[in-house]
């Protein structure tokens, strides 16, 4: 698609008139960002807004989960291996990075095999990966505990965190606290899923859904189809990116995943307890769970007075309504995971200056 082109969808969805006032939700990390720093957000037309979901991994990991990863390298000397977003994502007493400056041993790696190869450079020591993503990340994740057992890598463990984004939409759905009239669903967790777990939404709900990329033409061709959708009162599934999402996603991948992981209950930040929401590793694969292997009792879970990432996760405010954005909570200080990971929403409002 040439530029003449795009300034043309970008021209025409800038002169949308809407009848009313639309609330509409990605709940994509990935999104979050782009329709910042493709200047998209910038065209909305008056009377739309756009509010972010529970679409980043590491914002939606509670305080709990980086606890008991803290404790378990104090308790047992693990050498903990993760994603580098992880690294300055405040806990209930610390993070990462401060553990790491009192003497904890922290690798940063940039896929699971590569934690992977870790423990096999170090067969003296145990290696805990830190396995925090949703569907998109999931089946690399079992790919690698896979490998391990067919190698017989005892040294290595996974510390569970992975997430399912469907049961997190439904439950925003049931709470009803959030107006949503339509949903950006993600493009690269749909690639995986295909739109088949997404129809709910749509079907139950009477919310419109549309899969969108990531480019500055995928961006405006997925939200016109939205807002069309909305305002025509039609409520279905819509694939915007079918040149990365089938209609069936990738049923391999599911296979590897559910070969390895089943589903589990799962706390998300903002949210709580989600049935069938999380991936746990199968009683088959509990040689390589941290959880199990290494038994800990954390200190009791601490929210960080005034953050109000919870909120924002559900689409009930905007960061800039949050009293410690730009304040107390910046990149460099930050109180809360949304203004930390790459993909949270403080981090882009900071970055792009969604002020």
């Amino acid at each position: 698609m040439n530029d003449e082109r795009i300034k043309s969808l970008a021209d025409a969805f800038r002169s949308l008139r809407l009848e009313r006032e639309l609330r509409i939700m990605e709940v994509c990390g990935t999104h979050t960002t782009e329709f910042f720093r493709t200047g998209v957000r910038d065209l909305f037309p008056e009377k739309l807004s756009l509010v972010d979901g529970p679409g980043c991994p590491v914002c939606v990991t509670p305080n709990d989960y980086l606890d008991r990863a803290i404790e378990i390298a104090r308790v047992h000397g693990v050498i903990v291996a993760t994603f580098g977003d992880m690294v300055k994502v405040p806990s209930s007493y610390g993070s990462l990075a401060r553990e790491k400056a009192n003497g904890m041993r922290l690798e940063v790696v940039y896929s699971p095999l590569d934690a992977l190869d870790l423990a096999v450079s170090n067969p003296g020591e145990r290696v805990m990966f830190l396995s925090v993503g949703f569907e998109t990340t999931a089946p690399a994740e079992a790919v690698t505990v896979r490998r391990a057992r067919e190698r017989n890598i005892g040294n290595f463990t996974v510390l569970c965190g992975n997430k399912l984004t469907p049961p997190a939409v439904r439950a925003l759905l049931d709470a009803g606290d959030t107006r949503i009239d339509g949903f950006i669903l993600p493009g690269h967790v749909s690639a995986i899923t295909g739109l088949e777990p997404w129809r709910f939404a749509a079907e139950e709900y009477g919310k419109p859904c549309v899969v969108a990329g990531f480019e500055a033409r995928d961006l405006i061709l997925g939200t016109t189809a939205l807002v069309r959708m909305i305002t025509e009162g039609k409520s279905v599934v819509e694939n915007a990116y079918r040149r990365v999402v089938r209609e069936q996603g990738n049923a391999k991948a599911r296979q590897i995943m559910y070969e390895v992981f089943e589903t589990c209950d799962a706390h998300w930040r903002g949210i709580g307890v989600i049935p069938g929401s999380g991936l746990a590793l199968r009683a088959e694969f509990a040689e390589f769970d941290a959880a199990v292997r290494f038994p800990v009792t954390p200190p009791p879970v601490r929210e960080h007075a005034g953050c109000r990432c919870g909120e924002l996760l559900r689409g009930l405010i905007l960061p800039t309504d949050c009293g410690l954005f730009g304040k107390a909570c910046t990149p460099e200080h930050a109180v809360g995971p949304c203004m930390v990971s790459s993909e949270g929403p403080c981090s882009a409002y900071y970055k792009y200056g969604g002020l």
